[in-house]
């Protein structure tokens, strides 16, 4: 048989694979560059959604969703102007004056006059107001905790590592 005859023969058929063995992809040769995992963006962006939509809404207490956003900025950043607060909240000027003028009322935020600009204001959190926020914190975190404890071993540690990697995206 000649060497030209031998290329149009038939390949043998590869062996058979057990029903029970799984295969395995090799591992990426030194320097190459793994597949992108896939990642269904928007099942994350709904789940991120409703999970934080649910935490707000149905935890218990009486700091509002906004009232929340604006007392933990104040206990992180001090001080702020009514305008640098509406910016970091996303909200109109007049939004955050409403804001501000309802957590003033219940004594959770105190205005002073600006050290060097006397046509602007400066809000800050008081002692009543980091108390409701820490009450409102803890009910927030009590209600994650009540939904996590229905969770496998594994989904626990699996929401444990991809925690760091949220906060990143939400940082970014």
């Amino acid at each position: 048989m000649s060497y030209a005859n031998d290329m149009n023969a038939p390949l043998p058929a590869p062996p058979e694979v057990p029903a029970d063995v799984t295969a395995v992809p090799a591992p990426p040769a030194p320097g190459a560059k793994r597949p992108r995992a896939r990642l269904n963006t928007a099942e994350l962006r709904m789940a991120c959604m409703r999970l934080s939509r649910r935490v707000r809404f149905e935890s218990e207490g009486d700091v509002r969703p906004g009232q929340f956003g604006v007392l933990a900025n104040l206990a992180a950043n001090g001080a702020r102007t009514p305008g640098e607060l509406a910016s970091d909240d996303h909200v109109q000027a007049p939004s955050m004056t409403r804001t501000i003028t309802m957590l003033a009322d219940r004594g959770w935020v105190r205005r002073d006059d600006h050290p060097t600009d006397r046509r602007q204001i400066l809000v800050s959190i008081t002692d009543e107001g980091r108390t409701a926020l820490k009450a409102s914190r803890r009910q927030r975190d009590e209600w994650v905790n009540r939904r996590a404890a229905t969770l496998s071993d594994d989904e626990r540690r699996i929401l444990a590592e991809a925690t760091p990697i949220l906060m990143r995206l939400a940082n970014s």
